[in-house]
This record gives C-alpha cells, structure tokens and sequence, in this order.
C-alpha cells in the first residue's frame, strides 16, 4: 500500500484501539444501520409478500411506504458503509486477507443491486406495471434472505479472521 495510506490506516487504527468511545460508537453506527435499515427492509419485504396476495387496496398501500421505508434502508445502509469501513480500517490487514470479510463484502453488493431492483419493481408497480409485482415479490424474498445471510457473515467475521 501507499506510505501515506499506510500512515493514515496506522493512525486511524491507534485512534480506534485506544478510545473505548470511539470503539463503541462506531460499533453502534453499524449496529444501528443494521437494526434501522435492515428491520425496515425486512418489515417492508414481508409487507410486499402480504400485499402481493391481497386486493387492489393493499397493493396501493404498501406502495405508498415503499417510496419512505426505501429511504430509511438507504440511511441505515450508509451508516453500515460508513462504520464498516471504519471497523475494517482499524484492522485493515486482516480484513483484507479474510474470506469471510470479501463474501460479506458479496453479500453487501448483491444485497444493493437487490435493493434497485426491489424499487425499480415498486416504481413499476406504482404506475400500473402488473409484471413489477412478480419482480416485487421475488426481490422481497430475496432481499429477506440476503439481509439474514449477509448478517450472519457478519456475525462470523471476528470469529473467523
């Protein structure tokens, strides 16, 4: 790696290792994103596999939070960004040669491109679309398994660097 980014990965990982605060709070950033993000992309999958085998109604109703709840995963997916970049910096080498940390990594990118899908589909179904709501209703329970999964590689991680 470049001397300066060496440098600076140091310097972040002496800050991080010496400051129970800073520890903490960046754990509760990923956490949080987590818990904020993710329980509404679950609580919103689960609603679209429930609208998917009701009325017109229901259709309607959940598409109208799609557009809000899209918004509250795409915060608490920045705030995972963020802090997880920030955890993996503070120990830059064994991420970096970890399988585990790279199939996260995976998980995270097919989990996003899910994620786009999942709203293009809503945006389809909003205006009429009857197809988008099959590409809904497959996204819904692929983004619930990929939230689980991705958590799970998650929760692995420090026990398998």
């Amino acid at each position: 790696m470049a001397p300066f980014f060496t440098s600076l990965t140091d310097n972040w990982a002496s800050v991080y290792a010496g400051s129970p605060l800073i520890r903490t709070t960046v754990s509760f950033a990923h956490v949080a994103g987590l818990v904020g993000g993710g329980g509404c992309a679950i609580a919103a999958d689960r609603a679209a596999l429930v609208a998917w085998r009701s009325g017109a109604e229901e259709r309607a109703r959940h598409l109208r939070s799609l557009l809000w709840t899209h918004r509250v995963v795409l915060i608490g997916l920045a705030a995972v960004v963020v802090s997880g970049v920030l955890l993996a910096l503070a120990d830059l080498d064994a991420y970096w040669a970890s399988r585990a940390f790279w199939i996260k990594m995976a998980f995270v990118v097919a989990l996003g491109a899910n994620g786009a899908v999942l709203a293009r589909a809503g945006e389809g179904a909003s205006r009429g679309d009857a197809g988008s709501w099959q590409t809904l209703r497959l996204t819904s329970i692929l983004s619930l398994a990929l939230w689980f999964i991705t958590t799970f590689v998650g929760a692995a991680l420090p026990n398998v660097l």
